[in-house]
């Protein structure tokens, strides 16, 4: 599935919704060039879960928790050394209770549980556009993005099909 917002508060809003469609156990592996928008999402997930403090990329520290029901991991992988570090930072540890949502996802694919939610964010044609490629590997998930894909977003696209 494939969707687009408008600028940075339609991607957090969009993040918003879909944290109302995850549970705990679910990873979010994010992927995409800097500044495409995956701190943004994840920014919308936290508030969707009902994180009310600041919330950024984990790039110097590796991984913040937000502690809620369920609560939520949000890893960088962008300065691990590979897939074994990855592993080392314990997310076993905060799965059963938490939502994982990991930035540079492709960094880390062969640690990345394969039951997961990817989204690739990359640029749009148009200023402020990010284009946002949804793939579910459950059906839970698959049923969610469904949901997640009506009603649009205000300012949103509809989604384009085959892409």
């Amino acid at each position: 599935m494939v969707l687009r917002t408008t600028s940075p508060e339609h991607t957090e809003q969009l993040g918003r919704r879909l944290a109302a469609l995850l549970a705990a156990g679910d990873t979010v592996a994010l992927t995409g060039p800097l500044g495409a928008g995956k701190t943004c999402l994840v920014r919308g997930l936290a508030r969707g879960l009902g994180v009310t403090g600041p919330v950024s990329s984990p790039s110097f520290v590796l991984m913040k928790h937000y502690p809620g029901s369920p609560g939520l991991c949000h890893v960088d992988a962008y300065r691990l050394s590979g897939p074994a570090e990855f592993a080392d930072l314990g997310l076993a540890d905060w799965q059963a209770t938490s939502i994982v949502a990991v930035e540079w996802a492709d960094r880390v694919a062969a640690e990345l549980p394969p039951d997961r939610l990817d989204i690739a964010l990359s640029y749009g044609a148009e200023e402020g556009e990010r284009v946002l490629s949804l793939t579910a590997t459950t059906r839970r998930l698959a049923a969610a993005l469904r949901s997640l894909a009506s009603p649009p977003l205000a300012g949103e696209r509809p989604p384009r099909s085959g892409g």
